[in-house]
């Protein structure tokens, strides 16, 4: 399991939720609590579109201090 930071604000309808790291990569939702439950599944998606894209690929893993 992968932490992400998102951003969180409130709008007219409910609250939109976007992921820094992941460009492109935003929901939203009613509540808090849905917002933060859509932008998981929209992170889900988001990687399983790269990895898709990445087929056939040479890979490498790199660790990175933060």
């Amino acid at each position: 399991m992968t932490k992400y930071l998102v951003t969180l604000e409130r709008t007219e309808e409910g609250f939109s939720v976007g992921c820094p790291g992941l460009p492109g990569c935003w929901s939203q939702g009613v509540t808090e609590q849905e917002a933060l439950e859509n932008i998981q599944i929209a992170i889900q998606e988001y990687l399983a579109a790269v990895r898709d894209s990445l087929e056939g690929a040479e890979l490498r893993e790199v660790e990175v201090a933060v």
